[in-house]
C-alpha cells in the first residue's frame, strides 16, 4: 500500500493541518479502565471490545494527544469494524485529569510503555499488536530497541510519524511557520505546568517555564529534570529512537513521510535491523495521510497499519499443504 497525496491537498503543512482539523472523525464509543501505578499515580486507558479470540491492537498518542484524536479514533473505529479489540492509554495528564506525582510523560518513557504493554499482555491470551504516533511512535520504538528480545510480549508493532532523531525535530520546530506547531502544543503544557506547581511549590522555575517560546526552553525547564534527564540536549539525544533501531527484534514497520514539518527527511535514519521496515513516502505530512477527493478521509493510515498486521499474521500461519504433511 504506497500512499499518495490528494492532488488537492499539496505540502507538509497542509497534509498535517487539514486531515487533524477539516476531515470529520468517525463515531466512537470507548470504554474506559482507570489504572493505578507502583508510584501512586493511574492511567486512563480507553477500549474497543471486539469479538473473543480477534487480535488486540494498543496504541500509543502523540504529545497532547488522546484517544479522540483524528488518528486514534480513525484507527480504533477500523478495528471495531473488524471485531478487533483496541486500547488507547493516556500519557499521564492526557485523559481529561491531572495526575498525581509530579511527572508527565517524554518521549523515551519505556518503563510506562512496558507496564501497560505487559498488562495487557496478561489479561489478553491472543495476538497483541501495538501501534504509536508521533512521541508515542518513539517512545515504543524505545521500548522494542531497549527490551530486544524481551518485547516479543508483542506480535508486531508500527511507529508513525515518530520523531526518531529528538534534536533535529526540535530544531524544526523552532523556526518559521513551523513555531504555529510549537505554541499550539504549549497553551496546553504551560497550564498543566503551572497546575502541578499548586500540586508540588517549587518543582520547577515558575518564571522560566513562562518564558519559554519553543520546545528547546520547555524541555530545558520541564521535561527533563522531572524525567532524570540532565537538560534538553541530554534528553533529547538519549530518548532518541534512531540510536535502538538496530536492536529491535519484533517486526517493526516504520512509517514517517519525508515532507513531515516535524521532522524534515533529510535526518531520518536509512539502517535498522531486519526485523524493521523503514518506509519514507515521499508526502503524508505529520499523522496526515489524507485520501480520496474533497473533502478527503482519514481511513489510508489505519488501513495501512492493518495491512502490515495482516501480513504478519500471514507470514505466521501454516498453509494447508504444511498442515497435510504433518497430519
Amino acid at each position: 500500500m504506497n500512499y499518495r497525496a490528494p492532488s488537492w491537498l499539496p505540502g507538509g503543512h497542509l497534509q498535517t493541518i487539514y486531515p487533524a482539523t477539516c476531515i470529520a472523525k468517525p463515531e466512537l464509543a470507548y470504554r474506559r479502565e482507570r489504572w493505578h501505578s507502583h508510584d501512586g499515580d493511574f492511567i486512563d486507558v480507553d477500549f474497543v471490545d471486539g469479538q473473543p479470540g480477534k487480535p488486540l491492537v494498543v496504541l500509543f498518542h502523540g504529545l497532547e494527544g488522546s484517544s479522540h484524536s483524528h488518528y486514534a479514533r480513525s484507527l480504533m473505529a477500523a478495528l471495531k469494524a473488524r471485531g478487533w479489540s483496541g486500547a488507547v492509554p493516556h500519557f499521564r495528564g492526557c485523559s481529561g485529569e491531572p495526575n498525581l506525582t509530579p511527572r508527565f510523560y517524554h518521549s523515551g518513557d519505556a518503563h510506562e510503555v512496558d507496564w501497560i504493554v505487559r498488562k495487557l499482555r496478561a489479561h489478553h491470551t491472543g495476538i497483541l499488536y501495538a501501534a504509536g504516533v508521533s512521541l508515542g511512535g518513539n517512545a515504543l520504538l524505545r521500548w522494542l530497541g531497549e527490551s530486544g528480545h524481551g518485547a516479543e510480549i508483542v506480535d508486531g508493532a508500527c511507529a508513525i510519524s515518530a520523531p526518531l532523531d529528538l534534536a533535529r525535530g526540535g530544531e524544526a520546530l523552532s523556526s518559521g511557520f513551523n513555531m504555529v506547531y510549537t505554541r499550539m502544543f504549549l497553551q496546553t503544557l504551560k497550564p498543566k505546568c503551572l497546575a502541578k506547581l499548586e500540586q508540588f511549590p517549587g518543582l520547577f522555575d515558575r518564571e522560566a517555564l513562562m518564558r519559554a517560546r519553543d520546545l528547546y526552553a520547555f524541555d530545558n525547564v520541564v521535561t527533563a529534570p522531572l524525567h532524570g534527564y540532565r537538560d534538553t540536549d541530554d534528553y533529547w539525544h538519549r530518548a532518541s529512537a534512531r540510536h535502538v533501531l538496530d536492536a529491535i527484534t519484533v517486526p517493526t514497520l516504520v512509517l514517517n513521510a519525508r515532507n513531515d514539518p516535524f521532522l524534515p527527511g533529510a535526518h531520518l535514519p536509512q539502517s535498522a535491523s531486519k526485523a524493521v521496515t523503514l518506509e519514507y513516502p515521499e508526502h503524508g505530512g505529520h499523522v496526515g495521510f489524507a485520501a480520496g477527493p474533497f473533502p478527503g478521509r482519514i481511513d489510508w493510515l489505519p488501513q495501512k497499519i492493518l495491512h502490515f498486521f495482516d501480513q504478519l499474521a500471514a507470514t505466521r500461519a501454516p498453509d494447508a499443504a504444511q498442515l497435510c504433511n504433518a497430519g
